[in-house]
């Protein structure tokens, strides 16, 4: 009886959802990838028709024909298709209102510099109230998990956006951060050299730096060549071009954005440390006006701009698709990414808001 006993205690230790040493799910990696300002009205219903304008002729322009449909479904995956069938497939995406489901910012601001501090650091912070390039006095995620075990020197972070370097605040942190036109902060190779000529040979349309391709290519070579662990890259052009009340080109930048996220993720699937190992989490650091006058703003005089959205797609997300009923917060993102990797970033940071659930 006792060799039956004995066997059967083996036998549940070693199933599923058995014994003390059953853990949550997680990964030995984590992207995460912002798209800066991209409104939850076109991720989730894809293009307005009011917001196009029309040809002296008054016939629909080339962005009009090219991303409207009159089903929403199919105006949403035109829009971005890898988010709309491969994430929506075996992944979760949150925040689609008419789901009953929201993601919401905390900081009561609703522009860049205290969604990306909310983001990260896991709290609001009154102290950061402005987009100027102070140092965050708050330890992020990135810099967090830059100190644990395993950890130390393979957090890595991109972003067109010159002030990312303070958010980060490399300074304190000693995260390497490519921006601006030098995407590659410390090039060692020609190749890295190569790609900081391509970003201050492009056109330098907005003086903070280039468009976001040149940053996406750097990202994707760190993946290749340095193996980080924890990777950040923040896309923002969309927000520039709606800031200039171009909906053709906001379109079309996240059109671009989804397919630099399928690159990425394509290329994570190629390289054996990171295929089946990595969890990817999409957000964006505010929303956007609701209406065609105010579409193009964000901030404390846009209260549409607090709703936002999130994706996520590996090892440590349940395969649910469109998520029901689901309330969650910026400030739970920073949570959510430690919770990824299996660290719990409370315990250095207790203002932290709790992890959005999405493991298996």
């Amino acid at each position: 009886m006792r060799r039956w006993v004995l066997a059967l205690a083996i036998l549940l230790s070693v199933l599923p959802g058995h014994g003390p040493a059953a853990q949550p799910a997680q990964a030995r990696n984590v992207v995460l990838i912002t798209l800066d300002g991209l409104r939850w009205q076109e991720f989730f219903t894809g293009a307005d028709r009011d917001y196009f304008k029309k040809q002296k002729d008054g016939k629909p322009g080339p962005a009009e024909l090219r991303f409207w449909r009159t089903d929403v479904a199919e105006r949403r995956k035109l829009l971005m298709p890898f988010v709309w069938s491969t994430i929506a497939a075996k992944g979760q995406i949150l925040g689609d209102a008419s789901k009953g489901s929201s993601v919401r910012l905390t900081n009561g601001l609703w522009f860049s510099y205290p969604g990306y501090n909310e983001m990260l650091s896991g709290a609001a912070d009154a102290r950061i109230d402005s987009n100027d390039k102070v140092p965050n006095p708050n330890v992020t995620v990135l810099e967090w998990l830059n100190g644990r075990p395993g950890f130390q020197r393979r957090v890595a972070a991109f972003g067109s956006w010159d002030v990312l370097p303070f958010i980060v605040n490399t300074g304190r942190s000693r995260i390497p951060v490519g921006t601006g036109f030098k995407p590659v902060p410390a090039p060692a190779t020609e190749h890295e050299r190569a790609l900081n000529e391509l970003a201050d040979d492009l056109p330098p349309y907005w003086s903070y730096g280039t468009f976001d391709a040149p940053i996406v290519y750097a990202a994707l070579d760190a993946l290749r060549t340095k193996k980080p662990r924890v990777l950040y890259v923040m896309l923002g052009e969309g927000d520039e071009w709606a800031h200039e009340g171009r909906y053709d080109l906001y379109l079309d930048a996240t059109f671009r954005a989804d397919r630099f996220i399928r690159r990425v993720w394509d290329t994570l699937q190629s390289l054996p440390e990171y295929r089946g190992q990595t969890t990817l989490i999409v957000t964006t650091d505010h929303g956007r006006g609701d209406t065609t006058k105010d579409w193009s703003d964000h901030g404390r005089d846009v209260p549409a701009a607090v709703s936002t959205w999130l994706v996520a797609l590996g090892p440590t997300v349940a395969p649910l698709g469109l998520r029901d009923g689901v309330v969650a917060t910026t400030s739970q993102i920073a949570a959510t990414v430690a919770a990824a990797v299996g660290e719990d970033f409370r315990r250095g940071s207790p203002k932290a808001a709790a992890p959005i659930p999405l493991s298996k």
